[in-house]
């Protein structure tokens, strides 16, 4: 056990009261020579919010303190929430008045105060553990001594005040990037300092580099990062290859979109016997070439995950890599990890599986598009040309169809929400926004992945080794009792709402809408209700796919944990068993990357979603006046979202809806009329005509048309 763990458990302990440094010092014997580094580490771990020091200079942790330790969200309004570092608490409503200082992001301790009307906790910031906010980006306005940058990130609720020395050069309405010199306290703004000018506000180009910035996204890969990769071999070692399982005889493909640059994943299968077949994923083994605490791997470490904005991707890591050497690409040897798994093809049942690191030889390189012109449409001239791998193919839809029901029978949510893809011009200018419709191709790879990361999850579970695991958790009883009171509108009820609900009920549900004209809105409200799944290094199991244990192995080019996860798998493949030192080690270093790149995680999602809404707006320019057909998908106390037909969104404000006088009931997710009587509720089909198209705002104003 790790000296921050003793202390911790120490402190946990039922009869400890909170004691000084050199009280703990004396509680724990240490010597003279080791009170520094013991020191050393208390302050670390009070920086870091795992405990707490009093007025009094005496240490406790936050859970005995009353206190909470998280991440503050703010909103445009100045309250905010705090989401707390254990995700099984629930979210603290802290006023305006009590936030002290803090920022949208901030990892901040706050005391609770009381329970807000709703049963929400509520209290106030008492401490700012780490500043999120270092630099914003937002737009420029010019006064005749000084400025003020207004940001574009609405959750930043104060203007940043420019003194006239720093403002660098920018001008009214440019597009700029301030570093934060002095942080907000009552009644005064932060301050900053222009440190870059993107460009004029509307130029091509400067609206995604100001998303860039604005979530600090990284660019260009340093350096030394880039030396050291200009310095990795192509060649793979005879004594590598004769290590490994030779699978170069068994037929395989990828199947990835059509754009698509790295391919980290390749599929076989053989069948046995009548009813058995042998499912082969094989994911390319990044973990050879990216060295463990190597610059790459820190780099990669830091990163994270690839980051895909609308007009670029910007990678984990670097491109020799990610399209070269651990791309998959046909007709080339590649090393790889690969997991087999036996299954009965009539029920799905799972027989077995075997881990191994492997050298492969893609044969083929599908598409999603022409699998399912194989596979749905028969296309005989794709037929033909792939007539070495089309009775594997259609195995594979078999198997794929088989696991798939097996796993919603067992109450993995099915949730088929339309996406849709925004297409670009050489320029940038989107020219389109199309749906992307999910075929029997893309579900097929969806299936075997999730079975992967299934079958690897319980191995190491049950090795109790330390690991990283992709959890879900459980609702919070009062959502689902909302929930439930919600859907009881519809004639519909979750069964086992007052015990611990198995998502099987929430799947029975969705099964029973499924084609109603109330599908959309039961669909949009239940995935609502749920918490975001994230990394954890205790496994808690995963309720959306109603999975015991489940994780992330199959992306290693793209997701940091995949490429921890091999290097563990590694280690147990060629060492059975971890030294006590190599397991302590571990287990302190997953502990702090599970919190990383799960915050990293949310970053990206932030990014490629502001990136994607961006461009349908800029899309939607010019379009005023333009009559559609659309569905009510969100509702809010100043009005509602409609989606249009090409998934675009817009708002109807409550202001324009004059023919009565509407009030929001939360509830029932509806505007009633206090006259008419007339309804407007989540999942209504309306028609809307556009109205006014705002890019700087970000976004589109919509009329009802009665």
């Amino acid at each position: 056990m790790s000296a921050r763990q003793e202390i911790l458990d120490f402190m946990r302990n039922e009869a400890y009261k909170p004691l000084t440094a050199e009280e703990l010092i004396s509680a724990f014997n240490i010597p003279k020579q080791e009170r520094g580094r013991f020191l050393d580490l208390l302050d670390q771990m009070e920086e870091e919010g795992e405990i707490v020091q009093t007025r009094r200079d005496r240490y406790g942790i936050p859970d005995r303190m009353n206190l909470v330790v998280g991440r503050l969200e703010r909103h445009s309004k100045g309250f905010g929430f705090l989401l707390p570092d254990d995700v099984e608490k629930e979210d603290v409503y802290i006023n305006a008045g009590d936030v002290n200082g803090a920022m949208h992001n901030d990892r901040i301790i706050a005391r609770i105060k009381g329970v807000k009307s709703g049963d929400k906790l509520s209290g106030e910031v008492i401490r700012i553990l780490e500043r999120a906010n270092q630099t914003v980006v937002g737009d420029f306005e010019a006064s005749q001594n000084f400025g003020f940058v207004v940001p574009d990130d609405s959750h930043i609720y104060h203007d940043i005040f420019i003194p006239k020395p720093d403002v660098n050069g920018a001008s009214q309405g440019q597009k700029v990037v301030v570093k934060i010199t002095r942080w907000p306290e009552e009644r005064r703004n932060p301050e900053g300092k222009v440190v870059e000018i993107l460009g004029n506000r509307g130029e091509p180009g400067v609206d995604i580099e100001a998303i860039i910035r604005k979530f600090e996204l990284p660019k260009e890969f340093p350096k030394e990062v880039k030396e050291y990769v200009a310095d990795i071999s192509e060649e793979i070692p005879d004594q590598e290859i004769k290590r490994r399982r030779d699978l170069r005889d068994i037929k395989m493909v990828t199947i990835d979109g059509e754009d698509a640059k790295d391919f980290d994943d390749a599929v076989s299968i053989e069948q046995l016997d009548d009813n058995k077949v042998r499912l082969g994923v094989h994911i390319a083994d990044v973990a050879y070439y990216v060295k463990e605490d190597s610059i790459l791997d820190m780099e990669a470490r830091e990163r994270a995950t690839s980051i895909y904005l609308v007009d670029r991707v910007i990678p984990m890591l670097p491109e020799k890599l990610s399209n070269n050497l651990c791309s998959l690409r046909d007709n080339e040897d590649k090393l790889a990890m690969s997991v087999f798994m036996t299954y009965n093809l009539e029920t799905g049942e799972l027989f077995d599986h075997e881990f191994m690191e492997s050298i492969i030889e893609v044969n083929h390189r599908l598409t999603y598009d022409k699998v399912k012109e194989i596979l749905v449409n028969e296309d005989q001239e794709l037929i033909a040309e792939y007539d070495d791998f089309i009775s594997e193919l259609r195995l594979m839809e078999e198997l794929c169809l088989q696991i798939r029901e097996s796993r919603f029978n067992e109450g993995s949510l099915d949730f088929d929400f339309p996406e849709s893809k925004v297409v670009l011009d050489d320029a940038g200018k989107p020219v389109d926004v199309v749906k992307v419709e999910r075929s029997i191709a893309e579900k097929l790879i969806e299936e075997f992945m999730i079975a992967t990361n299934r079958v690897v999850a319980r191995e190491m579970f049950w090795r109790d080794v330390p690991f990283i695991y992709r959890v879900h958790e459980t609702p919070n009883q009062s959502d689902l009792e909302g929930l439930n009171e919600f859907i009881h509108n519809f004639g519909y009820h979750i069964k086992g709402i007052n015990q611990e609900t198995h998502p099987k009920s929430l799947q029975t549900v969705l099964e029973k809408v499924k084609g109603e004209q109330e599908e959309r809105i039961i669909n949009t409200v239940l995935l609502r209700s749920m918490k975001q799944a994230h990394y954890e290094i205790q496994n808690i199991g995963h309720f959306g796919l109603a999975i015991d244990h489940y994780c992330h192995f199959t992306s290693p080019i793209r997701r940091y944990p995949d490429l921890m996860i091999h290097r563990i798998i590694k280690e147990i493949i060629n060492q059975d068993v971890l030294n006590p030192n190599r397991r302590q080690a571990l287990e302190e270093k997953l502990s702090e990357l599970v919190e990383h790149s799960s915050l990293r995680e949310r970053q990206a999602e932030e990014a490629e979603f502001e990136s994607k809404d961006l461009k349908k707006v800029e899309y939607m320019e010019g379009e005023e006046g333009e009559v559609y057909e659309g569905i009510i998908s969100g509702m809010m106390s100043f009005g509602f979202f409609v989606e249009l037909p090409n998934l675009v969104e817009g708002l109807v404000h409550v202001s324009n809806l004059t023919d009565d006088y509407y009030i929001y009931h939360e509830d029932k997710q509806a505007y009633i009329g206090e006259r008419t009587g007339n309804i407007y509720r989540l999942g209504d089909s309306v028609e809307v005509e556009v109205y006014q198209v705002n890019l700087a705002e970000r976004q589109i104003d919509l009329l009802l048309r009665n």
